[in-house]
This record gives structure tokens, sequence and C-alpha cells, in this order.
């Protein structure tokens, strides 16, 4: 399907910048102030706490770590605050740990709350390494459920996000809570808004890997999302060849099965390549449209 296409069938669609746009718990922890960290190299803020391999997989067995962003008040104040689950949190806030270049998802926090910005608690999840591929795809090529992902979704619903709404000053619905990934990352945070619409009314998704089954598709086609839920799509026209079709073509899906135009947007950036330095781009975006850009 085409842009032209997608236009006709009036879906949301960004142009910008003179492109077509395109098992076992943690110890609680300290509310008190971060402290500087003590990595040295580390380019993640001060608010960026890391629990290294403190949780562990129901299923799997597989340790994992967490990271965690709080806003520079949060030791300040008594209020609450909305939560982003991000997955590759190696990713997300430092360079030493990130693939190729982090996203800089702290740095533009810390920005926003020095403008004197809301801004929300991230919660950002680490890939399984060389199990990341299979932890991240819900299906097996036959259509049945991958239960190694499985574990990793419910990981993220039953284990972590209840341990940060009981050590954390959250609002635990769906209306303060989002999740947010790229590739695989983007194609599991579309399954788990699908599958746990009760828990997330959010997702981000960029670049999402829909190629990897047929099965993505046909879950679309039969979950009706609730119309107050919200998807912001990001894809690069410098990616897989079939990333922007496969993507218009889940825009497509969605506006079939009833799911508002407005509750949606699809930005499709052309010169956009499938790496850290694009997501990390679009970051802002997606996040200001998700939550509305509260003040």
């Amino acid at each position: 399907m085409q842009i032209k296409d997608l236009q006709k069938l009036g879906i949301g669609l960004l142009v910008g910048c003179g492109l077509l746009a395109c098992g076992g718990e943690p110890p609680a922890p300290a509310v008190t102030e971060a402290a500087p960290p003590t990595n040295p190299g580390s380019t993640a803020s001060a608010n960026v706490q890391v629990f290294e391999n403190e949780m562990t997989i129901e299923g799997t067995g597989r340790p994992r770590t967490i990271r965690l962003y709080l806003p520079p008040d949060y030791a300040l104040s008594q209020k609450r605050y909305s939560v982003l689950y991000m997955h590759d949190g190696q990713n997300l806030f430092d360079d030493k740990t990130a693939y190729a270049g982090e996203w800089g998802v702290d740095e533009f926090f810390d920005a926003r709350a020095k403008a004197g910005k809301s801004v929300p608690i991230v919660v950002g999840i680490d890939h399984g390494g060389e199990r990341r591929n299979t932890e991240m795809v819900p299906w097996t090529p036959h259509g049945g459920a991958n239960d190694e992902s499985l574990a990793y979704v419910r990981f993220v619903v039953d284990q972590v996000k209840p341990w940060v709404d009981k050590h954390y000053r959250t609002w635990a619905d769906p209306q303060h809570t989002a999740v947010m990934g790229s590739s695989l990352g983007g194609l599991i945070s579309h399954f788990m808004i699908n599958q746990y619409p009760d828990v997330f009314s959010k997702a981000g998704i960029f670049s999402p890997s829909y190629w990897v089954s047929e099965y993505a598709f046909k879950q679309i086609e039969h979950v009706s999302l609730p119309h107050d839920a919200k998807l912001y799509f990001v894809v690069g026209g410098q990616e897989d060849a079939k990333m922007v079709s496969n993507t218009l073509k889940v825009a497509t899906l969605l506006q079939d099965n009833g799911f508002p135009i407005s509750q949606f947007r699809v930005k499709v950036v052309q010169q956009g390549e499938h790496n850290e330095v694009f997501w990390g781009s679009e970051f802002e975006g997606a996040y200001q449209w998700l939550f509305g850009d509260p003040d």
C-alpha cells in the first residue's frame, strides 16, 4: 500500500521536517535522591537506577536487569507519576551499554523537568541477549503460542509492574501506563497492548517487525482495542523494504476493525534507518502525542 492510499483512508499521517514522516524480587529501593553514577564512562543521568540481574523471569529462570529512571523531583515531592515501560533497556540511557548509541531518554526528560514540565517514571527492561529473538516473538512459525515470549510478557506485566507500583509513587491505572519498543520491541509492544488493554492504554511502536509472522496481522484483525487506547507508529523509508508497507497494512486493519483514526498515528520518515539514532530522534514526538504533552 502506498502513502497516497493511506491518505485516502483518512488514517493519521504525520509530515515533518520537509520529509514524509515520517522469580525473585529486588530489594525495596531507597526513595532518596539518586547518587551520581559510579560506573566509569557511563552517560546515564544520576537519577537512573540499575537493578542488575536482581529479577528472574518466571517460567524460564533467566535473570534480567531493570533500569529505572526517576523524575528529578521525585525525592522532593509526594505526587504520583505515569509510567512508561520500554524494551531493550540497555539502549535507552547509557552509551556504555547501548548497542549503537543510546536513545537519550534520560536527557530528554531531564530537559523537560528543567523546563517545568511533567515527566514519567521510565522502566527499561533489558533484552535477553542471544534469547532476544525468541523472547520477543509471541508466535511459533505455525501460529502457536511461543512460551518463552509469553513468559517475558508476563514478567513485565505480573512481576515488574507490580514491583514498580509497590515501591514507587505511580498512577497504576492503564490511562497512565504505556509500553514502547523498537524492531522486535515494537512488535512485542503492539502485542502487549492487544493482550493487556487493562494494563496499557498507550503503545509506542517503532519499526515493528511484523514480517516475522503473519500471525501479527491475524491478531490485529481479531482484537478490538478500547477506543480510548492510543498507538503511535514510526517507521523509516531506509529500513527493510516491507517495513513501511507492513505498517500501513496494520493501520488499514486497525481502521477496518473499527479502531478510531483519531487514536493512532503513523509517521514515515523517508530517511530513517533501522537503528537507535533514528529511534532516539523520534522519541520526543511519540511521547508527546501518546501522553498529550502534559505540563
